[in-house]
């Protein structure tokens, strides 16, 4: 029964997904002294692009036009992979966290190649920017994930899960090098500052939002929830595989819900007090972060051949 509900939870944070962004647009408003939007906002433009038309591009082909869906498609997939309170449905996709990096890996490729199809400058200046933050922010993810691992001896993250749970897992140098190490992933996976700033609409500073110019209607709407998705899949990910939870279902849910806002405040929080890092210098955060983790998997090689 925790199995079917676990995979029901899982296709739930299809819905839920959006309310995380929301909810740290309305916290960070708070924080600056402005009413700011309803939680809820990002469902109410969800809606509204749904209800537009989309447009094509005049040169555009196949690859535009496919982009929106398979993005879709690979966070849906990533939904499936991601256990919710230490389970999953029970997919035949199994759990393994390196078929998690590649699906998010061939989401991103499927929107940098429609921004190339568009040949729009502004696009292809942000998707630029994306991918040479991606070729240090998957990496780092790689080593984040990889800190997870060992002490659960499997890529799996339902055992990457169990083995996190608990309080042991806390008195390992480790384990505190991987926390640090994937709260620079969640910033890079999710556009947050200081890597990017999701609130700017200017063309000559924006980066996630780049790829997005030529696109209307429910392409849009579909490339918001991906986003979104980013947020759900790398915030539960933090809460499973990185932060004290119980090992059982209905404790870890309980949990979960809590360290969801949380980390919703948390990152409302590193926004407010964090300016938007020169573009040039987040390569080297990024690189540093990975040296963290290295430093994490010495410590943890270390320690066991001790």
């Amino acid at each position: 029964m925790s199995s079917v509900a676990a995979g029901a939870l899982q296709l739930g944070g299809v819905a839920l997904a959006p309310l995380l962004p929301g909810t740290i647009q309305s916290v960070k408003a708070r924080l600056q002294g402005r009413r700011g939007a309803s939680p809820l906002q990002p469902y109410r433009v969800l809606r509204r692009l749904w209800g537009k038309s989309a447009v094509d591009p005049e040169g555009t082909g196949p690859i535009y036009r496919l982009a929106p869906a398979l993005a879709v498609a690979c966070m849906l997939v990533a939904f499936a992979l991601v256990p919710i309170g230490g389970r999953s449905g029970g997919w035949s996709l199994g759990n393994d966290a390196l078929v998690l990096v590649g699906v998010l890996a061939l989401a991103r490729f499927a929107v940098a190649a429609a921004a190339w199809d568009t040949s729009n400058g502004f696009a292809l200046m942000g998707v630029a920017r994306d991918l040479m933050f991606a070729v240090f922010g998957e990496a780092l993810l790689v080593l984040a994930l990889l800190v997870a691992a060992l002490p659960a001896r499997s890529t799996d993250l339902l055992a990457m899960s169990d083995a996190a749970g608990g309080s042991g897992i806390w008195g390992e140098p480790a384990h505190w090098c991987g926390v640090l190490a994937f709260a620079l992933v969640v910033l890079v996976e999710t556009g947050r500052q200081p890597i990017d700033n999701p609130d700017t609409h200017l063309e000559l500073t924006m980066i996630h939002e780049g790829p997005l110019l030529e696109y209307a209607g429910r392409d849009l709407a579909y490339l918001h929830w991906v986003a979104a998705a980013r947020h759900w899949l790398m915030l539960t990910l933090a809460a499973a595989l990185f932060l004290p939870h119980p090992r059982d279902f209905a404790g870890g849910l309980a949990v979960l819900a809590v360290t969801l806002l949380v980390l919703c405040v948390a990152l409302a929080i590193t926004e407010t007090a964090q300016a938007k890092l020169r573009i040039l210098r987040v390569p080297s955060l990024l690189a540093g972060g990975s040296i963290v983790a290295l430093v994490g998997i010495g410590a943890w090689i270390a320690g066991g051949a001790a």
